[in-house]
């Protein structure tokens, strides 16, 4: 049974719809309201607040700190400074994707590494003989995900931070409410937006204080339902349904690696020896035989069919995480894990799975669409992701 969260008693008061789901062995509210609109227009339009604590979180120290994060991601942490973030995939000896998530670079060998599973028993298997020491702080540290475009201004105006001096996948220490934490740029919407790390005991506080200061700045709790149309527009990956742990695959079609998740630009081959190496760089030299990929659908075709059967046009209420085949030439050519509707793009968008040729940006492919149980073809096509891209989300200094 899911338990409560560190701001569990926060979020339940204000969780009017009382939709939750489980995430991770806790309960993550759903909506706040009965539909997440406001919600989603808060992360696009104001400051969205919103409890992540339920990510994996480890904290790794130590003499052989960095080598053991090198040995592991297939980034290069040479390139990594102190108070810098990464995102990274990290694979097994085959180069399939374990999973994905962000390191950060707290000191000259200390990490906070977050992750979407467990991840402890293969830190330490690839720590054997490496003077480093693990620790699960995952129940220890709590974070709060501010998102959107006032997000910058409410944290100047509530922390004694740098704020305006924190670039886009960096990290600072400060106060907020008297209490120590840790800022970071980052977030999973592709917005503006910050991640702030707490002690757990204190996450209610802070809490408190960025829902207190934050009211000037429209700031707004919101819950997984919008979280997940905003990290689509951003074209984020969700594990488990874009792709695959390859711990957790019971099929080979089922394993992912970085470059069929379209991430073969933090795959740094040059680095020093680390797992899955040489699984990846031939298959940098042959090529992946998929990719992920952004798909526009024709928003026009579907409309024409609501029109054929007179009913007007349903625009999906909430992202999809329901896989549909999606056809090229003769036959079907991948599947669409992650659609919806843009608000702010009115487009209708996906991430896929695509084999072959038919992964080009421009291929016009067709995407499976079903009305009144009859399952149609609409146009749909490839395009670069991310689909939304603010330059506000990486603009130094933010905007006041």
């Amino acid at each position: 049974m899911p338990i409560g969260t560190a701001v569990h008693d926060k979020t339940f008061a204000l969780c009017e719809s009382l939709s939750y789901r489980e995430w991770s062995g806790y309960y993550a509210v759903s909506s706040y309201e009965t539909h997440h609109e406001h919600e989603y227009s808060a992360i696009r339009n104001a400051a969205a607040l919103i409890d992540v604590s339920p990510l994996y979180k480890y904290r790794l120290s130590g003499r052989d700190a960095t080598r053991l994060v090198d040995r592991i991601v297939t980034r290069d942490l040479r390139k990594v400074s102190v108070g810098q973030v990464i995102y990274t995939p990290w694979c097994d000896e085959r180069g399939k994707t374990i999973d994905d998530g962000t390191v950060s670079r707290l000191e000259e060998n200390v990490y906070r590494w977050t992750a979407a599973n467990p991840s402890l028993r293969w830190f330490r298997q690839n720590a054997l003989g490496l003077e480093v020491e693990i620790e699960d702080i995952s129940e220890k540290v709590a974070s709060l995900a501010l998102q959107g475009p006032t997000s910058g201004s409410l944290l100047r105006a509530v922390a004694d931070a740098d704020i305006d001096g924190l670039k886009y996948f960096r990290v600072t220490s400060g106060r907020i409410a008297g209490i120590p934490v840790e800022i970071s740029r980052t977030g999973y919407t592709g917005d503006l937006g910050y991640e702030i790390w707490i002690p757990w005991s204190d996450a209610g506080r802070i809490w408190d204080a960025l829902i207190a200061g934050g009211r000037p700045f429209d700031v707004r709790p919101a819950g997984m339902l919008a979280l997940d149309v905003a990290r689509i527009e951003a074209g984020l990956l969700l594990i488990d349904v874009d792709f695959s742990s390859c711990k957790k695959a019971l099929i080979e079609s089922q394993k992912y690696s970085p470059f069929e998740m379209g991430l073969g630009r933090l795959v740094h081959l040059e680095k020093a020896r680390f797992v899955g190496q040489a699984a990846l760089a031939e298959e940098k030299r042959r090529g992946p035989a998929r990719t992920i990929v952004g798909l526009e659908i024709d928003w026009s075709a579907v409309e024409a069919i609501y029109n054929r059967l007179g009913l007007a046009p349903q625009v999906p209420a909430a992202a999809s995480r329901v896989a549909v085949p999606v056809y090229g030439g003769r036959g079907q050519v991948g599947k669409a894990t992650s659609s919806t509707w843009s608000p702010v793009l009115k487009k209708f968008i996906a991430l896929a799975t695509v084999k072959g040729p038919g992964a080009a940006a421009g291929t016009v492919l067709e995407f499976e669409l079903t009305v009144e149980a009859v399952r149609h073809r609409v146009p749909a096509r490839v395009v670069d992701t991310p689909f939304f891209n603010p330059p506000r989300k990486t603009a130094t200094p933010i905007a006041p």
